[in-house]
């Protein structure tokens, strides 16, 4: 028991590199007229292309929930678990309570509420796929629990 939920807290500490390595290189790289809306709303719509990139997490966490389902892979449970408890927690953090895809979470005034919108602040300050800072999203340099 104790395995599976060391597994699941590994799985989601790993994503937040995961997520740090695929905004930075794939949706700052090859992917980024993907991401690019984000940056730039250059459409009308609730959605973004971006919102493509949970299709791609949820694929994988999905696929490990199938591999526990079948008995390949008995941590598979535990892994797909922390990979969706990291979306969520993505969707809560950056959606919602920063960017207020929702209309909640507005008066948070905790002071990592303020650092973490900060940071994503000077992410979104550059428009283009170069020059970006601050790619993760749940650890960012302290310089921003400073101000």
């Amino acid at each position: 028991m104790w395995l599976y939920i060391l597994v699941f807290f590994l799985t989601f500490f790993m994503m937040e590199f995961m997520a740090w390595f695929t905004h930075k290189y794939v949706m700052h790289g090859f992917l980024w007229s993907l991401h690019a809306d984000h940056h730039r709303k250059d459409h009308d719509s609730w959605f973004e292309r971006n919102d493509t990139f949970f299709i791609f997490y949820a694929v994988i966490s999905i696929g490990f929930f199938l591999l526990w389902q079948y008995d390949v892979l008995k941590i598979g449970l535990a892994i797909g678990l922390g990979i969706f408890a990291y979306g969520l927690t993505y969707f809560l953090v950056h959606d919602i309570f920063i960017h207020q895809r929702f209309k909640i979470f507005r008066n948070a005034t905790s002071r990592y509420g303020k650092a973490v919108r900060r940071a994503h602040k000077m992410h979104h300050k550059h428009l283009g796929k170069d020059q970006g800072e601050c790619f993760g999203m749940l650890m960012f340099p302290l310089k921003y629990f400073k101000k």
